[in-house]
């Protein structure tokens, strides 16, 4: 590992803004294993963290960070709707890795009031609801860690979807207070991910043998069908965008349909 560039107890934006400069163009292209390289020799150990959902993406990054500094921060949301086998994957994470995998969970008065108003399952009755409820327990939890951190890796990749299309190796994240954003498996393919996991026998989800390719909350969540897009099976009921909000600013649109903004603020198209 290289020397630490960024050392203090918190970097300034514009520090970042010019090691992300600096950045793109060497990493752009670069194989996961650098850009992972890169991001945990220049950022303090306690001002980057990986976050991840468990799902293939995030679990092939754990194992590469893993093998690279066994000692990196790793974090996951625990919405309180989980799936029971992504609970179970939590387990057989800290048994295999041996890792303290950090686990958030969303504020209890918000989701409190948040049910009592609209009820147990709000997001079924309009994409404002939905993404209010994405807001509480994902969103918000996740903005409170990265508030500590000057850089957050992810397993976004640019083929995802078409909100993704523009994803980088290595972004400024404005829309979390313009901290770094890593993103190592970025040009990877499905197809790249799916070796990864079988040439090292990488811990998957249990859904994913029941047909699931995207996995988020229980009730927002099936099985996909042949021939439908990777991502079709979350929220299913809904036109628009497949995202949350972690990654994008969301509004909806006239339609009622749930549109991802880019993190520098303009539509993704």
């Amino acid at each position: 590992m290289g020397e630490v560039r960024v050392s203090e107890a918190q970097a300034h934006r514009a520090d970042l803004e010019s090691l992300v400069a600096e950045a793109v163009p060497e990493l752009e292209g670069a194989a996961p294993e650098q850009v992972l390289a890169w991001a945990l020799s220049t950022f303090h150990r306690d001002r980057i963290a990986l976050c991840t959902s468990l799902q293939d993406e995030g679990m092939v990054l754990l194992d590469m960070a893993w093998r690279t500094w066994p000692g990196v921060q790793v974090f996951t949301i625990d919405t309180g709707r989980l799936p029971a086998s992504t609970l179970d994957l939590m387990e057989e994470v800290r048994g295999r890795y041996g890792i303290r995998l950090e686990v958030l969970y969303p504020d209890a008065d918000e989701v409190s009031a948040m049910v009592t108003n609209h009820g147990i399952n709000l997001f079924y009755e309009s994409a404002d609801l939905r993404l209010s409820c994405c807001d509480v327990r994902k969103v918000r939890p996740l903005d409170r860690r990265l508030a500590s951190l000057d850089a957050w890796i992810t397993g976004l990749r640019y083929d995802q979807n078409k909100a993704r299309g523009s994803t980088a190796e290595v972004e400024l994240d404005l829309a979390k207070g313009g901290i770094v954003k890593v993103n190592p498996l970025a040009r990877w393919t499905h197809e790249q991910v799916l070796d990864y996991i079988r040439e090292r026998d990488v811990p998957r989800n249990a859904l994913y043998s029941k047909g699931y390719t995207s996995i988020g909350c229980d009730p927002c969540t099936r099985a996909i069908e042949p021939g439908e897009d990777l991502r079709a099976g979350r929220w299913w009921w809904e036109g628009g965008d497949k995202e949350c909000g972690i990654h994008y600013e969301m509004k909806v649109n006239e339609r009622g349909e749930t549109v991802a903004l880019s993190m520098r603020g303009k539509a993704d198209g």
